[in-house]
């Protein structure tokens, strides 16, 4: 979909304050209510804008490791691949996962209360998982950036 500057201009604005007003956002992008309101419904009916969500702070949730973890399986057959994306998106603690290309079959962001928690989630249940053969895991010592907000040019 080709998007026009004011779309551009929506969509930069909404990423940093998915709750400003209309009339605050209209004023923002140079239109009047009523297009404005036109224009996010549409990119929100086009998926460009699949959601909105508050942004927690991990930390304060109590969540004091996060650790990237990389996943080998044993085989790729289409069964393991199905149980092991079904135990991935049941389990809360993995907030990221993907398939790579490289040494490891998938890369995911990890979080938990403290390390016993961290170590109780890797081996008793990522381990576990069906067709896993191995995992590596890296821990944040320090975010140095974590932007939610993409580039709309």
């Amino acid at each position: 979909m080709s998007l026009g500057r004011k779309e551009k201009d929506i969509l930069r604005i909404l990423q940093r304050n998915g709750r400003i007003s209309n009339a605050d956002l209209a004023q923002q992008v140079g239109l009047s209510d009523s297009p404005c309101f036109r224009r996010v419904k549409q990119l929100e009916a086009n998926g460009l804008i699949s959601g909105y969500a508050a942004i927690v702070d991990q930390r304060k949730l109590g969540l004091e490791v996060t650790a990237f973890v990389q996943v080998t399986m044993e085989k790729q057959t289409d069964s393991d691949t199905e149980k092991f994306i079904a135990c991935v998106e049941a389990e809360e603690h993995i907030v990221e996962c993907f398939a790579t290309s490289g040494s490891h079959d998938y890369l995911m962001k990890v979080v938990a209360r403290n390390i016993d928690h961290f170590s109780e989630l890797t081996m008793r249940r990522i381990l576990k998982y069906p067709g896993v053969k191995n995992v590596e895991s890296s821990f944040s010592l320090l975010e140095i950036k974590n932007n939610r907000v993409l580039p709309t040019d």
